[in-house]
């Protein structure tokens, strides 16, 4: 069973996707978002269908104290889209620390500013699908 990870964002979005034994986490290209909504959703439904998976995980935008953070309601109406869409389960993932893991792990591989950039979304959405993927396995 293949696993979608998703960390959303206004602008761009990290996709990752699992093995299709759900135990390894590994980014796909990050997807720059179109300006329609519309739009977005389908090319993310076609990408669902093309990758074979049977469940979406998506970074839930927590601030530090554990409430809400400002995206969530977007993140919420995703979500309910694609489950609409597609009649996959979604589920979320707490996204506290993702992008700052990312940006570390980048730095301390040397990676360029520039490029750090260009990769940073997509490593965030792996760290979600990674932590998402782990902590269902030892529930087990």
């Amino acid at each position: 069973m293949r696993v979608l990870g998703i960390d959303y964002g206004r602008k761009r979005m990290g996709l990752a996707r699992s093995d299709e034994g759900a135990v390894l986490a590994s980014p796909l290209p990050v997807y720059t978002r179109s300006g329609s909504d519309a739009e977005d959703l389908d090319r993310l439904v076609h990408l669902i269908g093309e990758q074979d998976v049977a469940r979406i995980v998506i970074g839930w935008p927590l601030h530090m104290n554990g409430t809400e953070g400002e995206m969530a309601d977007e993140v919420r109406a995703l979500a309910r889209e694609l489950q609409t869409r597609t009649g996959l389960p979604v589920d979320f993932f707490d996204e506290r620390w993702t992008s700052t893991q990312a940006e570390d792990a980048l730095i301390a591989g040397d990676v360029s500013r520039r490029r750090r950039r260009d990769l940073r979304d997509g490593l965030a959405a792996t760290l979600i699908l990674q932590g998402f993927l782990d902590r269902e396995r030892t529930a087990e």
